[in-house]
């Protein structure tokens, strides 16, 4: 269903609300600062007649071919909140801030030289939050929806996004996901390359290509600051210019 000339206006309104200072991002109070009617806007925002999925497609699909990506990074994008009954929120790492009230979306962004841009994104619910069903009802949270672990979410993110024709060059993410050996072992069955980061202490194995025998179970293990250090002169860093084809080497 097309938007009519009004909703298109309440929605140029609700993306401004969103975008300017204030604490609470809800509709009363973003009407307010805007100086319009709360229902207009409480309307947009309860009774779009789109569907949504269709808009993320939309976005998805002209953010890859703007920013020709040559890597998707996954991440955890926390948004501070000051209620206990938005839904999701508790007291958790968000960013800068440290331990404080927040929700977290897990997320895939494209990357290239050219940009970034978002492509897709689920809100995480916290077990806590999923295991109380009056509290998920009241914060408008639908029956179907669980708890999912962000790797998860981000598998299935990239399932999605997959349905809409789109595969990621290569997928980047921190050691949250690159300690969980069921993500990277979904995204090795998917057929997605991945370069994702580890902690310190992971122990690794010598690339031989043999079997991993008892016998070389007891041998001494060998962590990834070892072979870090072993190589740290052989690191390089890039470095992307505004143009990428005066990208510079620096060491």
């Amino acid at each position: 269903m097309p938007a009519l000339p009004g909703q298109r206006a309440h929605g140029a309104q609700y993306l401004r609300g969103l975008m300017l200072d204030g604490k609470r991002k809800s509709v009363e109070p973003m009407a307010e600062r805007l100086g319009v009617p709360r229902q207009n806007l409480g309307h947009f925002v309860a009774q779009s007649p789109w569907d949504y999925r269709e808009v993320m497609r939309r976005i998805a699909d002209r953010a890859v071919r703007v920013v020709r990506p040559t890597a998707w990074v996954i991440d955890d994008h926390p948004f501070v909140r000051y209620g206990h009954h938005t839904a999701g929120a508790i007291v958790q790492h968000c960013g800068e801030r440290g331990q404080h009230l927040c929700q977290v979306a897990v997320s895939v962004h494209a990357t290239s030289p050219r940009g970034s841009s978002p492509l897709h994104w689920r809100l995480f619910l916290p077990r806590n939050w999923a295991d109380d069903r009056p509290r998920c009802a009241a914060a408008g949270v639908p029956d179907e929806v669980g708890h999912r672990t962000k790797q998860r979410l981000a598998l299935d993110l990239l399932d999605e996004l997959a349905d809409w024709g789109l595969a990621p060059p290569l997928v980047m993410a921190d050691s949250d996901y690159g300690n969980n050996v069921a993500f990277r072992t979904g995204l090795s069955d998917r057929g997605i390359p991945w370069l994702l980061a580890v902690t310190g202490d992971t122990i690794v194995l010598p690339a031989t290509g043999r079997p991993v025998t008892a016998w070389a179970r007891r041998r001494p293990s060998i962590h990834v600051d070892d072979v870090a250090a072993e190589h740290r002169y052989r690191a390089r860093r890039f470095v992307y210019c505004d143009a990428p084809e005066i990208s510079r080497l620096s060491r």
